[in-house]
């Protein structure tokens, strides 16, 4: 399950960079990946339609945000922890 998570996050920020999921590196920032501000915006969305979780991000204020976006990494497990908290509850 986690690498079809990991696969579908890495295919929905592929999109926004018009970039083909392989050219999508686990250290990679968004900035690295040519994704702005609004590309950012618009995966989070994604994301949150693709999974049906609600992601904890104030685009006004990233940094103090509780998701974390600092890598393509990052936002995987950010990801799967929602997940994993949705189950659990």
């Amino acid at each position: 399950m986690a690498d079809s998570i990991r696969d579908r996050v890495i295919a929905i920020i592929a999109e926004q960079a018009v970039l083909e999921p392989s050219d999508v590196k686990m250290d990679a920032t968004l900035e690295d990946l040519g994704i702005d501000s609004l590309g950012l915006v618009e995966s989070i969305f994604a994301i949150e339609e693709a999974f049906d979780i609600s992601v904890p991000f104030n685009a006004n204020e990233p940094e103090k945000s509780d998701f974390d976006i600092s890598s393509v990494a990052a936002i995987v497990a950010a990801v799967e922890g929602l997940i994993a908290e949705q189950t659990a509850s």
